[in-house]
């Protein structure tokens, strides 16, 4: 209970708003190699042997990794209620096609090698062609929609209600803007992929993996410096016209909210912000560096930096704002207004303090005991393995 009243109630949210991005991030550095394994599949292993030893980098941590996503859309159930019923919605179709993406990578890997058929399992490669890189793409795409602003507004009984018919909710996300996002993740996802092969593979694959990796990289740096100039000159941001309450009721109603002027002004208002593009842009470049070059282990680790700077420039550059709105500003979600009550988070920090450690040691040991290569000889010593 002391501990309780020492932590106040605009600290927890801060901290949940942070650890919601770890979340993400944590999903993105690490399924993120796998969607980005999946997406190169096709064109870094040409013959049955090479897709198999691809596969086997990917399959025995996947679930795994997967884990993260199921921790973030819990966090924002429990955490952020506002956030979860509004985007839930209006992402409808959107996360219907993520979802029917996650169910093919899964179906695909216990599947393919149970036919010798060379259709059959070239089908199955597709699927995890698809199961890879739609993720990918369409997760870009929603980040992209987020610092565009989204149209719904809330009513006064905080009912989120959407403008436009079903099909628009999915087609009106693909705006130039966002499918550049689109671009970004993508992209950034082979390059992580490819690091991924070149660390876990040998010969042929880990050479057209780096070969695929480097022009990914390139193609991230400069989609990511594009979608900055875009963000700085072609987006209006958000901002408060009303005093902001940080410990006030969580109703996104209660303050007053204009659009207008950048996001980027948030760089002006808090200088050591720019340390997350900076990572972004010196981590890609030190990937793609050593994708050139042949390096295995530090080449994987500037990517992860690459990627954990790109996404956590976008929540620095929007905060307080997670979810704002077009039509109605002022229904806009913001970290001070669309959180679970003060002990509800409280107890959310002290269950993430106890199980958090165990899954960081739990995933740690998994990769230790999986270290090392995939080589051909083990798949064609073991022709009937699950992958």
């Amino acid at each position: 209970m002391i501990l309780y009243e020492l932590i106040d109630f605009d600290t927890l949210r801060v901290i949940w708003w942070a650890l919601l991005g770890v979340l993400l991030i944590g999903f993105a550095l690490t399924d993120g190699f796998d969607m980005g394994v999946g997406a190169l599949l096709p064109f870094v292993a040409r013959s049955d042997v090479e897709r198999r030893v691809a596969i086997n980098t990917v399959g025995p941590v996947w679930e795994g990794n997967q884990v993260w996503f199921i921790l973030g859309g819990g966090a924002i159930f429990a955490a952020w209620p506002p956030l979860y019923a509004v985007s839930f919605s209006g992402f409808y179709l959107a996360m219907f096609v993520v979802l029917a993406a996650f169910i093919v990578r899964p179906v695909a890997f216990k599947y393919r090698s149970k036919r010798d058929s060379a259709t059959w399992r070239t089908c199955w490669d597709w699927a995890l062609f698809a199961g890879g890189a739609v993720p990918a793409l369409l997760f870009g795409v929603a980040v992209g929609n987020v610092l565009l602003g989204v149209p719904f507004h809330l009513t006064p009984d905080l009912m989120p209600m959407y403008d436009g018919n079903f099909a628009m909710k999915f087609l009106g996300l693909l705006r130039p803007f966002a499918l550049l996002s689109g671009v970004v993740s993508l992209s950034m996802l082979l390059m992580h992929g490819a690091a991924w092969l070149t660390l876990k593979t040998d010969g042929m694959v880990a050479i057209r993996a780096r070969a695929i990796g480097t022009v990914a990289g390139m193609v991230a740096a400069g989609a990511y410096a594009l979608a900055g100039l875009w963000l700085a000159f072609g987006v209006d941001g958000f901002a408060f016209t009303s005093e902001v309450v940080a410990n006030g009721p969580s109703n996104p109603l209660y303050s007053e909210v204009a659009r207008g002027g950048s996001w980027l002004s948030a760089y002006a208002e808090r200088p050591w912000i720019a340390i997350a593009p900076l990572m972004g842009f010196v981590g890609i470049a030190m990937a793609v560096r050593g994708l050139r070059e042949g390096f295995e282990v530090s080449t994987l680790l500037w990517s992860k930096l690459g990627i954990f700077g790109i996404i956590a420039s976008v929540g620095l550059t929007m905060f307080p704002f997670i979810l704002p709105s077009t039509v109605d500003p002022d229904s806009s979600l913001t970290v001070w207004d669309a959180s679970s009550s003060h002990r509800t988070l409280f107890i959310m920090l002290v269950v993430t303090a106890i199980f958090m450690p165990l899954i960081l040691a739990y995933t740690s040991w998994v990769y230790k005991v999986l270290w090392g290569k995939v080589t051909e000889d083990d798949v064609t010593a073991n022709s009937h393995s699950v992958y």
